[in-house]
């Protein structure tokens, strides 16, 4: 940094390798990632990003649509950027959702609000696989027998392949109101994070607060530690996935008699409850004779007899409440879509970043983050 006439001048060193890409260490430091770029532009360049497989592809439909040219990476270093931000508004609270669980009224007048959360994978980029694109780098330039810029510091990369990302939601019946957030954090992160989101929408001022969740002990024991919910259910589809799973081993994949009896095994759960699911499955051991089928069904058993309490389908439906959590599903095939596909792998940080985008879309807060966003500005 020098200074010339009274002007602060700032120099930049940067990195740059065949595989990797051009670096700029200075820029994260003295966060200039997008310092020549206008709001307007990174708004676009977000909203490019989410529709596209690569980052070349939204930084060439970048320059069709708007007659902008950057370079792909320069794109990615500002949607990634952008995307931290999001998380750190959300984090500190000044990104309003603008809604409150107390206006999610029901056709009965009553405020309802449902909690659900679930994990998924995303791919990432190794350590060996770092060490080994840096290796054919350094391999290219001795050939080429030229001198050149040293290489920028290694960042170290994933130790496995696919890391579990985690993502809770809060939504009305409707769906018109919902609020999503995503972690690439252990369960304990996940919890704050759900607590957090419950503040940011006043979650107590909903008079019913359903929890709908897979039954995964590390989501149930979030969501009971973190929040205090009217009721927590298993969700019926993950339910119905166990007992498919058993027909499987007991009757075979296309017997109709394993059809029947699962058909049989839900709807005593659903209409009935959990009592009467667990005298269709102990009715249906006593006729088993092989130690496989046996074990196939003992599993399922211990898997309902376990989530025993969070099995009230009579109960949920009688109060008009949710049994499934779809909507939660769903989020997790639309929150990582960008990340996944073939050859794609990430830094962790940086899927988390660009995810963080993707769920401010979902949670209908998009314009609302670019006007906080220019009132930074003013």
């Amino acid at each position: 940094m020098v200074t010339v006439n009274g002007e602060v001048r700032l120099r930049r060193r940067h990195y740059h390798g065949r595989e990797e890409g051009t670096i700029t260490p200075v820029d994260a430091a003295a966060e200039l990632a997008q310092a020549t770029v206008s709001l307007g532009v990174r708004e676009l360049a977000c909203r490019l990003n989410a529709g596209a497989k690569s980052f070349d592809r939204a930084a060439e439909n970048l320059r069709r649509a708007a007659q902008v040219p950057m370079s792909c990476e320069k794109l990615r270093q500002v949607v990634e950027a952008e995307g931290q931000k999001v998380q750190a508004a959300s984090a500190q609270g000044s990104l309003a959702v603008g809604w409150q669980a107390q206006e999610c009224q029901t056709g009965a007048g009553v405020a309802r609000v449902y909690v659900s959360t679930d994990g998924f994978t995303a791919p990432l980029v190794t350590d060996a696989e770092k060490r080994t694109r840096r290796k054919q780098v350094r391999q290219a330039r001795r050939q080429r027998g030229k001198k050149a810029r040293p290489l920028g510091t290694l960042k170290p990369g994933a130790r496995q392949r696919y890391q579990e990302f985690k993502a809770v939601m809060f939504y009305d019946q409707t769906l018109d109101h919902r609020l999503v957030s995503v972690t690439r954090g252990n369960c304990q992160v996940l919890g704050r994070m759900m607590k957090r989101d419950a503040e940011r929408i006043g979650f107590y001022g909903a008079s019913q607060r359903i929890g709908n969740i897979d039954g995964g002990p590390w989501a149930r024991n979030q969501v009971q530690r973190r929040l205090k919910v009217t009721a927590l259910g298993l969700d019926f589809y993950h339910l119905s996935q166990n007992a498919h799973q058993a027909r499987r081993v007991i009757f075979g994949e296309e017997d109709p008699a394993g059809e029947a009896a699962v058909g049989q095994w839900l709807h005593a759960v659903k209409h009935q409850g959990y009592e009467a699911l667990w005298e269709e499955l102990s009715q249906q051991r006593r006729l088993l004779r092989s130690p496989a089928k046996r074990q196939a069904l003992d599993r399922f058993l211990h898997y309902v007899s376990d989530r025993r309490d969070m099995i009230q389908y009579p109960q949920f439906l009688a109060q008009g409440w949710q049994i499934g959590s779809g909507p939660m599903e769903s989020q997790c095939r639309v929150v990582p879509d960008r990340v996944k596909g073939p050859g794609k792998r990430w830094d962790a940080d940086h899927a988390e970043e660009v995810m963080a985008l993707e769920a401010l879309d979902q949670s209908h807060l998009w314009s609302a983050y670019w006007k906080l966003a220019l009132s930074t500005l003013n």
